[in-house]
């Protein structure tokens, strides 16, 4: 209900803080005789609550014109100089404005402003055509924290990763996805959930003095509403319908953006971030070098960096960065994808619940790509780089196998088809190209977080182990069923997986299928190809292994791995379990031993928490060869001491056989866009073909591989020679 004041009970007693007025100066009578020329008003008409720069020539009173004024205006200089922006060039001054509480900064435009109350602005500030910019004295700018006196309720919370709100956590202005991973998936501990409500409440002095904020070189023009907002350096906003309660994290190095019809209420923007084009965000954390665009809805989600997300609607969702989603038809809700993906068009995953309640929701690790019109039903899992062909998955899924294509089923009543390992086998072009792609689509200036790009790492490695010990478990199931003679007389479990595993290495040419019933509710999954599957993962492994420990030989300056570095890599920890946390890889073990420190209260803040991230990142090369270590000495059962010559040379040949093969596979994965008869019809020739797609043979990617993999073969051949007896 809008209530009626009159003059004397509206005017409210404004306490100025005496560090605001140092330099400060009030108006002589010959400027107030000016301002008052030009037609300005002052609710005190004593211009008392008018304080201005004492610097000489420091204010010009011949630039305010048409304003009114009220509470307290403490201005830094005011010159006769134009500020720029593009093609926008603005005298400095206020002009045609109503403003009350506020300071600035030096040489500001404020001109057609309608409504402005408790800002305080920057340097060099731009408002430019904006209806209404005010702050609460109770604002929190989009973080969860709560001011003196209010209710618990007033707390705003993001409810991601599940409708119900189950694993809602609150936003902070650092917040990246690592935090929102270990918040919303670690619900058990209730000690360690209070501690993360410390953690973001830590440095709120809970008072009632907010003030809204825009930074320096910030430009704000032609909006509607902003109220409760924070806006940092260099930010453009543009023609925006409503911000409310948000900050904008922005800075001359990452600039951040806000375009035509965009609104945004209770949420954080990164750094260098856009939001264009009717694009909605409600309780939000967007991360570092994201768009959102093309009338996107983002809804009770956290958004990790280098992410793009156009025309679709994502509710209720924590995504990791490099999230790629560009269609009008495509729908997110209730995930947790885990960076990397791909989400295409007609893809729907969510409202899909098999429960009376909403409360499903979807778990996909790293690379998760969804073929054209897919849907999905809750509760799902995907391991990593999981390819989904098109089609509607009735059931449930709990996709075990990494790097596999998943086919439905042709009427949702029978069993779905894998084949794992298929990106090694059919597409080793995209999978290979993955780690350069992502990491010249990073943009970020700061690097908060290490994120890895890379498809082989630890966490890949550790799903394709699982993996293989699967196929060797249902081969045994095959064998048994086909009553082989490779198992007769094996009575104890060990020995029949012992046999199935000797069976797979002895015929790699085998080509049988087996049933999983765990990767589809109610009608499983057909296993295709699980010997060449089983094999391509042990290369994989093998390759990965002896990288890692090539890449710990040339940090060292040597070329050869000897008993002293396989000692010295002993000493490092050996971890063999490992988390996605945000895109950063990380040992299961110390992420407990973080907790620990939380509930410890020795980590008491969230840039705490960061720091313990960078920790993890700095001894992850070591870490991580000594992970590489133990899968090749899995691999082959035996301390890599007791490895023969010849087993060492099965070693060097069948990497470089898989060095070779990557980038023959990656060759002819591409050359098959150049020689294949549907892809050349709308060409009229060669050199039109060339022109439009670029030639193969200047392909800068399949280049720079092509040397990359003489490299690595050469020193491949040397690499065991100092642990060869």
């Amino acid at each position: 209900m809008v209530k009626i004041e009159s003059p004397a009970t509206s005017k409210k007693t404004v306490t100025i803080p005496k560090e605001l007025l140092v330099g400060k100066r009030h108006l002589t009578k010959d400027e107030i005789l000016i301002l008052e020329k030009n037609l300005n008003h002052n609710e005190d008409e004593t211009w008392n609550n008018f304080y201005v720069s004492d610097e000489k020539d420091g204010f010009d009173p011949n630039l305010i014109h048409l304003s009114f004024f009220s509470g307290f205006i403490i201005l830094g200089k005011l010159r006769n100089v134009t500020l720029s922006y593009n093609d926008l060039h603005l005298e400095c001054g206020i002009r045609r404005s109503r403003i009350s509480n506020l300071l600035t900064g030096d040489d500001v435009v404020i001109r057609n402003v309608f409504y402005m109350d408790n800002y305080r602005l920057g340097s060099r500030v731009i408002l430019f055509n904006i209806q209404e910019i005010c702050c609460t004295n109770h604002s929190k700018f989009g973080n969860g924290i709560l001011k003196k006196g209010e209710p618990e309720d007033h707390r705003i919370w993001l409810g991601i990763a599940n409708e119900n709100d189950g694993r809602a956590v609150l936003p902070f202005e650092s917040m990246i996805p690592a935090d929102a991973y270990l918040w919303s998936h670690y619900r058990d501990d209730a000690e360690l959930l209070n501690r993360f409500v410390e953690l973001t409440e830590y440095g709120n002095t809970k008072e009632l003095d907010t003030y809204g904020f825009i930074d320096d070189d910030a430009v704000v023009k032609n909006s509607n509403i902003i109220k409760d907002s924070k806006i940092g350096k260099a930010a453009y906003i543009k023609g925006a319908f409503k911000l409310k309660n948000i900050t904008v994290l922005s800075s001359e190095e990452e600039v951040s953006q806000i375009g035509e019809g965009v609104e945004m209420v209770n949420g954080i923007l990164g750094y260098g971030s856009r939001v264009f084009y009717q694009a909605i965000a409600v309780r939000f954390v967007i991360g570092r070098n994201c768009q959102i665009k093309y009338g996107a809805r983002l809804l009770n989600s956290v958004l990790g960096d280098n992410s793009t997300i156009s025309c679709c609607e994502v509710l209720n969702n924590l995504i990791f960065p490099f999230h790629e989603q560009h269609h009008n038809s495509s729908f997110l809700i209730a995930t947790t994808i885990m960076g990397q993906s791909n989400i295409a068009s007609g893809a729907t995953i969510g409202s899909n619940h098999n429960s009376r309640s909403p409360d499903g929701e979807i778990f996909a690790k790293r690379g998760f790509w969804p073929g054209l019109c897919s849907d999905f039903k809750h509760n799902s899992r995907f391991a990593s780089f999981a390819l989904l062909s098109k089609g509607s998955y009735q059931h449930e899924l709990d996709i075990l196998y990494p790097f596999s294509l998943v086919s439905p089923s042709t009427n949702g009543e029978e069993a779905i088809t894998i084949i794992p390992a298929w990106w090694f086998m059919y597409d080793m072009f995209a999978i290979t190209r993955n780690n350069g792609k992502f990491k010249k689509r990073d943009k970020r200036k700061t690097k908060v977080q290490y994120i890895e790009t890379d498809p082989l790492a630890p966490d890949t490695m550790q799903e394709i182990m699982t993996a293989l010990d699967r196929i060797i478990h249902f081969t045994a199931g095959y064998l048994q069923k086909m009553n082989d003679e490779c198992m007769e007389g094996a009575t104890t479990a060990e020995e029949v997986f012992k046999r199935a595993k000797d069976f797979l290495h002895q015929n790699p040419d085998a080509d049988f299928t087996y049933f999983d019933a765990v990767c589809q509710k109610k009608y499983g999954a057909i296993v295709a190809k699980p010997v060449k599957a089983y094999k391509t993962y042990r290369k994989i492994v093998k390759y990965y292994a002896t990288r890692t420990l090539m890449e710990f030989c040339k940090e060292l300056n040597v070329d050869k791995l000897t008993l002293e570095l396989v000692n010295k890599i002993r000493e490092y920890p050996l971890y063999t379990e490992w988390e996605n946390v945000g895109g950063q890889i990380i040992p299961s073990e110390k992420i407990q031993e973080l907790f620990g420190l939380i509930k410890a209260k020795k980590i008491n803040n969230w840039e705490e928490v960061h720091a313990f991230y960078k920790d993890c990142e700095n001894a992850y090369k070591e870490h991580k060869v000594r992970h590489a270590l133990y899968l090749l000495e899995l691999l082959y059962t035996r301390p890599i001491e007791e490895f023969s010559t010849d087993l060492y040379r099965n070693i060097t040949d069948d990497v470089s056989i898989c060095a070779t093969d990557i980038y023959t596979s990656s060759l002819q994965s591409r050359k098959k866009d150049y020689s294949d008869y549907y892809r050349n019809m709308t060409y009229r020739n060669k050199e039109e073909m060339e022109a439009v797609i670029g030639p193969l043979s200047e392909n800068e990617f399949l280049k720079q591989l092509k040397k990359d993999t003489s490299v690595f073969i050469n020193d491949i051949k040397v690499i065991f020679e100092g642990l060869i007896k």
